[in-house]
């Protein structure tokens, strides 16, 4: 076993990044701040934590997935030929939707993915210092409906102040107390972190094979992680993220090398890109013939944004009952916000049939409503986390407009209306979403989003539009992320360079 003492090699990352120097300030702080997690969270460095892999209940049989647990009971061992790590973090659905794309792309291309999830450790430090970042962020997140607080605070902070490289010096002390997830994982099985803290945490461990897969347009600097190999979804972030744009205020950062960073595409799971022309042809189809639009209205893992929730159905009822529009509403592992808006609109029960906590149930509707009529409202609600992401996953082949904020869902294949962000970097996934032509500008507000949904339903042609345009953009590979990401990493295994 790797001593906390021989960890150091792989754990001094806080002074230098990239060979930009950080000041003794901001590494005093970063020191302070790992400190202060301790005493929160203690320090279990040099715990011996057993490893058991079991297969994923509610993924397994989608994905092909296992997860990687704490347990001393036996259980499968590793696939050390093909075996790939993909390890994560709730920090809204985000960053976990990403990692059901590399899974789903793995297990396509003959691999066998093992799910990494650092939320399922109770007994770590880890999980313990990320369920209460994760509070915090959904705190914000929420709060951020109040425009104030919004424009002096949030958007300030997770636009400028996750830009820094100061902010990455004292992440990389934070993931030094995550490193003994990986104490008993073989070093030499490839990993891809769908968040900077588990690739990061990957490095410091000595894990060999890093793959960091960065979901953002807007460069920032917490979402690097030294180190590993670094892969965008946009030019543009390659671009920003190259030169380390703007990440130590006016002054010209020293570049990331070329062999650190690979434009990918979208990071979208195989069972999605596979069926992109089916799914847009049977969009363009129902439109055609008449049927009732179908609209996903999904609540992002913060679960925020009830009011906008709110304003669109109650746009919508009447196109609803007169059956020019139908609604699939998931509100994800957040019951309060259903009991929530039915409450404020007791109209919609009418017209709503709900599919709660019952996955088999919600596969099955999700694979018959791509045949079937669907009429009215339903309304889908999963306790568990990954039944609640997935959900939405599922039913985008059968919707012809997904209706979100502009977070990860911004670079998926399927025609969206963009309403208000929850933080002011997601607005480029909007902005590249209305430039590659598969999504709308964001609408900021409530009367601009009204004014998108009624575009929907009287203008055939810009949902037509869109549909062309997604299988325009799955031919040059614009959503073959997964795949390139995954291949990237089984690439440094085999000594493979070739990063196209």
């Amino acid at each position: 076993m790797i001593t906390a003492g021989e960890f150091y090699f792989f754990m001094e990352r806080s002074k230098t990044i990239f060979g930009n120097k950080i000041s003794e300030r901001i590494y005093r702080k970063a020191l302070r701040e790992k400190a202060k997690n301790i005493r929160k969270f203690g320090d279990d460095s040099n715990r011996n934590y057993p490893i058991h892999i079991q297969k994923n209940e509610q993924l397994g049989a989608l994905l092909g997935v296992s997860d990687i647990r704490i347990d001393h009971t036996p259980g499968e061992t590793f696939d050390m030929e093909k075996g790939l790590i993909v390890s994560s973090i709730r920090m809204g659905y985000g960053h976990y939707r990403i990692s059901m794309a590399m899974a789903s792309a793995a297990s396509s291309m003959g691999y066998t993915p093992y799910w990494l999830d650092f939320n399922s450790f109770p007994e770590t430090t880890a999980t313990g210092l990320i369920n209460a970042q994760n509070e915090r962020y959904s705190m914000g997140s929420r709060m951020s409906g109040n425009p104030i607080f919004d424009r002096l605070v949030w958007e300030t902070v997770d636009y400028d102040a996750l830009r820094a490289l100061s902010c990455n010096a004292l992440d990389q002390k934070n993931a030094e107390l995550m490193v003994p997830i990986y104490r008993n994982i073989p070093k030499y099985i490839p990993v891809i972190g769908t968040h900077a803290w588990p690739a990061q945490a990957a490095v410091h461990a000595g894990m060999q094979y890093v793959v960091n897969a960065i979901p953002d347009s807007w460069p920032m600097a917490a979402h690097l992680s030294e180190g590993s190999l670094h892969t965008v979804q946009c030019h543009n972030s390659y671009m920003g993220y190259r030169i380390l744009s703007g990440m130590n205020g006016n002054k010209v950062c020293h570049p990331m090398s070329a062999d650190s960073l690979v434009y990918t595409g979208h990071y979208v799971d195989h069972e999605l890109v596979r069926n992109i022309e089916t799914d847009c042809e049977a969009r363009t189809r129902r439109r055609r013939d008449g049927e009732p639009m179908r609209f996903l209205l999904t609540i992002g893992g913060a679960g925020a944004q009830k009011e906008i929730f709110l304003a669109v159905i109650r746009h919508l009822l009447p196109s609803i009952r007169e059956k020019k529009a139908a609604l699939y509403v998931n509100v994800g592992d957040y019951k309060n916000v259903w009991d929530d808006l039915t409450r404020e609109l007791p109209d919609m029960k009418a017209f709503t049939t709900t599919h709660f906590d019952d996955w088999q149930h919600t596969v099955e509707f999700a694979d018959k409503a791509m045949e079937m009529s669907v009429t009215g409202i339903h309304g889908f609600y999963h306790g568990d986390i990954l039944e609640a992401v997935y959900c939405t996953n599922l039913l985008m082949h059968s919707t012809d407009v997904l209706i979100t904020k502009p977070g990860e869902l911004a670079y998926y294949p399927v025609p969206k209306l963009f309403i208000r962000r929850v933080g002011r970097h997601e607005m480029w996934g909007a902005v590249h979403s209305a430039e590659i032509g598969d999504g709308t500008l964001e609408c900021r507000d409530i009367p601009h989003t009204i004014q998108m949904l009624d575009l929907f339903l009287q203008d055939e042609e810009l949902l037509a539009g869109m549909c062309r345009n997604i299988v325009t953009n799955k031919c040059i590979g614009t959503y073959d992320g997964a795949y390139k990401a995954v291949k990237l990493a089984m690439g440094l295994k085999e000594g493979i360079s070739d990063k196209g």
